[in-house]
């Protein structure tokens, strides 16, 4: 339906984007929907007949938020309106951050501490620094103009200048395979080589016994910077934009390491600083403003879930609703929001798994008489069959709660 109202808009035919075989679909989703996305929606469309199956379905899992999961409703997020209000043209911070903190494997945590951190000690202190020294220092011996060189046989300049090409070819390769965080660390270690090249050559020093080596060491580098201006545009478009303003590259090149992008007796344009250093005043703000909106939120009352769609009485009869008790309970191994219990149904003992580690621990629930759906089907979680649901209440800070009845009755009776 998208497709279609896009194309509306645009005076384009839909079809060819769902339809045509030489079209790759493409699905990014959440972990929580693989089963629609990989079996159900495929179906739909096979039986369509017309239309052409996903070639691939990216699964990310979640990210939390400072300890707890991310709940727009209990306004414990991070919004991109007030970021770009508070942190004004830093939005490649966050692209950078998230990337590099994807849940592409496991879940992952957003803090802004981290945030600080991968600013500060990667885009301002290696990035940042290995461009803006070789810009400066080309200010500074050539007026900004690329230096004429002889070439070099040095093995250090080859080996170098190869990552160059090396680096295309990683971060396409890992693009291809959506693995977009190794992608990024394949970008920012060309980066890491451009200033371990610098450390160790010291042009600020060589520049006083030998100018011509000078010359090739930040050739070498300019042209490190330049494919840098290239490489990272997938990652950091403002960034890529702002530093081939600092280039003055007015085309944006093809991506590869075939051309030569800063010719010599090319005129540079002023150096400039990319990044910027986030201080601690800055994340104990945010960080006090995110419990200050919860909080705020929770004082208004609780944020209720719209109703769901009606259903008839014969639905709800569908249900087995039936009291049990637990018995035992135990943690899921390598789970951490998994608890195994044993519950006493009276007419028999089941296994159910239920994801309230976070509130009770295993002492604490064995005992308690609880509501158990009984017949739902049975479901492996963690190498562990749950036979059953336990009904739970969720408050308005996401914590959970027994639905318990008020007085204790015989296991396995039916609650209507």
């Amino acid at each position: 339906s998208a497709t279609k109202q896009w194309a509306e808009d645009k005076g384009k035919d839909w079809k060819p984007y769902w339809q045509a075989d030489d079209t790759k679909l493409v699905h990014f989703i959440g972990k929580d929907n693989i089963v629609f996305h990989c079996i159900i929606f495929p179906v739909i469309l096979k039986a369509s007949e017309d239309y052409i199956l996903p070639d691939n379905v990216p699964a990310n899992e979640f990210m939390n938020l400072e300890g707890n999961k991310i709940s727009t409703s209990r306004n414990w997020a991070v919004w991109v309106e007030d970021y770009l209000k508070d942190l004004p043209g830093q939005e490649d911070v966050l692209r950078y951050y998230l990337c590099s903190n994807a849940p592409e494997t496991k879940d992952s945590e957003f803090t802004w501490a981290d945030l600080q951190a991968k600013n500060n000690n990667e885009l301002v202190a290696t990035l940042g620094n290995f461009v803006n020294r070789v810009l400066v220092l080309s200010k500074k011996y050539y007026e900004g103009v690329v230096p004429e060189v002889t070439g070099s046989n040095d093995p250090v300049d080859a080996e170098f200048l190869g990552m160059i090409e090396q680096t295309y070819t990683k971060v396409a390769a890992h693009i291809e395979k959506y693995e977009f965080r190794q992608a990024l660390n394949q970008m920012m270690e060309l980066a890491r080589s451009g200033d371990r090249y610098l450390a160790s050559l010291e042009p600020w020093k060589l520049v006083k016994t030998d100018p011509e080596r000078t010359k090739e060491v930040l050739y070498n580098s300019l042209q490190v910077v330049a494919h840098l201006s290239n490489i990272i545009a997938p990652f950091l478009p403002f960034t890529s934009a702002k530093l081939r303003g600092m280039l003055a590259l007015t085309n944006n090149p093809e991506w590869g390491a075939d051309t030569i992008l800063l010719s010599a007796g090319h005129q540079l344009a002023e150096p400039g600083l990319l990044f910027s250093k986030i201080e601690d005043t800055v994340v104990n703000e945010q960080v006090e403003k995110l419990h200050a909106s919860q909080n705020a939120t929770q004082a208004e009352g609780p944020s209720f879930e719209p109703v769901r769609d009606e259903i008839q009485f014969d639905d709800f009869m569908k249900l087995d609703i039936r009291t049990g008790t637990i018995t035992a309970a135990q943690k899921v191994p390598k789970a951490d929001k998994l608890l195994q219990l044993t519950v006493d149904m009276g007419f028999e003992e089941r296994t159910i798994v239920s994801g309230i580690a976070a509130y009770y621990s295993p002492e604490e629930v064995v005992g308690k008489q609880v509501s158990v759906v009984v017949n739902l089907a049975p479901r492996k979680l963690r190498g562990v069959t749950s036979q059953g649901m336990i009904l739970m209440a969720e408050d308005a800070d996401g914590s959970l709660a027994f639905v318990s009845p008020e007085k204790t009755i015989s296991n396995g009776m039916t609650i209507r």
